[in-house]
């Protein structure tokens, strides 16, 4: 089951993208190809319903698979509405770049400027925090934090109540590290300057100017649309998580959007900074600002820029962001060279696979591009498999130099050990031992554990000594 839409994007149709007309897809039987894969990997993963939009050249398609739940089945179309999760990510970055235009804020300018009661536990790095160290993942702190439900109040009382008790992992700018946390408090840092909400400033800075009608932060807006939730596999059957979950860390996962608005957003993203009137809304150097290169993800080939996940395929870069959430797994990509923008979205656990998969065939088939053997990526706020486009190598390193405790307060530590011929990493989180090889200089993926690929990259100091384990994007600092 599924509905499709192409849409025209040249003339007049382009600035009335709303309307559904019958057109020819884009790049031939490209989307016949990427449509078959897409049910192919559904059947194979779980998957009950996936979102796919795709924008090429001057043409538009948009397409839904599936249903929005087995307990009670809706089609996904065009129009339903998925959480999004960390997608969410690269619109808080929009709408901070819009405040800096608007002479609100200061990309390199200390948060405590902006924001004088943020304090974290170091008295230099709360000093020293800046909106470029939030939007890069580099403040350096426990990112896998969120705020407790507290309506309007949510994000202050995370800002006043729980980042003053944070210790540093790292020193402001000193590595990457995936930080929900530093997302959240620009959440903060966007009500505290604009005066209003976060929902509030979400539409006023974001949402309302590109003419993303069915994109919501609240709750009680999401529902009143066909929603997806979540999945899972247990016990041998396919079944819908609960409760219900979402997050009140909203600007760094509350944010949840339909295919066709999400493919609006990503062409705003591709494009000049246009609004949905064809207006200026943010300048073309802020919106370039965006995909520039900010910092290398230290340990792997990745490189983040404001808001958005940078990835070189030979000589073309790529920028992305991902997400997970409540049994939702996706993914939006931008290749500039090609004018190509397309989105992928599931509502199963496992969705990732599938997200993995169809990414790799639209690149391939429209871009040319792909993943180089034991190319060293990094993580984009969805899982990937190192497996997929790597194998171990022949020699592997000495284990020696990576053993140890590696600690990540308040969440928790990482025990890396010996066992024979390879390393084992234990998080006493409740998942099992990941056992690991390594595909390159330190950098290695698990071959038992939580699921087989996982990244594990060891990152070291500017002595070239390891100082940190780096866990599907997260660091933990090694314990002297």
């Amino acid at each position: 089951m599924h509905r499709r839409t192409f849409l025209s994007l040249t003339g007049a149709a382009a600035a009335a993208s709303h309307l559904r007309a019958a057109q020819p897809p884009p790049a031939g039987d490209h989307i016949a190809a990427i449509a078959a894969l897409v049910r192919s990997k559904m059947a194979e993963y779980h998957v009950p319903g996936v979102g796919l939009g795709l924008f090429h050249g001057d043409r538009l398609h948009v397409e839904g698979f599936g249903v929005t739940s087995l307990d009670d089945p809706r089609p996904v179309t065009p129009d339903t509405l998925f959480t999004i999760a960390s997608i969410s990510k690269t619109m808080t970055a929009t709408a901070v770049m819009k405040l800096i235009e608007l002479g609100r804020l200061e990309l390199h300018t200390p948060v405590q400027e902006f924001l004088p009661t943020f304090r974290v536990a170091d008295a230099a790095a709360s000093a020293q925090v800046t909106p470029w160290h939030l939007l890069t993942h580099t403040p350096g702190w426990e990112g896998q934090l969120t705020t407790e439900d507290r309506g309007a109040d949510a994000l202050a009382h995370f800002a006043t109540s729980i980042m003053p008790t944070l210790p540093q992992l790292a020193a402001p700018g000193e590595t990457w590290s995936y930080n929900n946390a530093g997302f959240a408090l620009s959440g903060r840092l966007i009500e505290a300057v604009t005066g209003h909400a976060v929902h509030d400033a979400l539409r006023e800075l974001v949402f309302a100017p590109l003419g993303l009608t069915r994109t919501f932060t609240r709750l009680t807006d999401v529902l009143t649309y066909p929603t997806t939730l979540g999945h899972r596999d247990r016990d041998g059957k396919t079944e819908v998580i609960r409760p219900f979950q979402t997050t009140s860390s909203t600007t760094a996962g509350g944010v949840v959007t339909s295919v066709a608005d999400l493919m609006r957003y990503a062409r705003f993203h591709l494009g000049d900074g246009s609004g949905a009137a064809g207006a200026p809304h943010l300048g073309r150097p802020r919106v370039a600002q965006m995909q520039m290169a900010q910092t290398p993800k230290h340990g792997t080939d990745d490189e983040m820029g404001i808001g958005w996940h940078l990835r070189r395929l030979g000589d073309t870069a790529t920028l992305a962001h991902g997400g997970t959430l409540n049994g939702h797994c996706l993914l939006v990509e931008l290749v500039p060279a090609h004018g190509l923008a397309f989105v992928v979205l599931t509502n199963h656990v496992d969705g990732w696979r599938l997200v993995q998969d169809v990414e790799q065939l639209i690149l391939r088939r429209i871009a040319g591009v792909g993943l180089a053997p034991g190319q060293r990526i990094g993580h984009r706020g969805v899982n990937e498999a190192m497996s997929l486009h790597s194998t171990p190598l022949r020699t592997q390193p000495d284990l020696d130099g990576y053993v140890g405790r590696y600690l990540r307060p308040p969440v928790g530590e990482a025990m890396v050990r010996r066992d024979g011929p390879r390393l084992v990493v234990a998080t006493g989180s409740g998942q099992p031992d990941a056992g690991l090889v390594f595909y390159g200089p330190d950098v290695a993926y698990a071959v038992s554990g939580a699921y087989t690929g996982m990244p594990y990259e060891f990152v070291r100091d500017a002595v070239g000594a390891v100082r940190w384990l780096r866990v599907n994007g997260r660091i933990a600092r090694r314990a002297a």
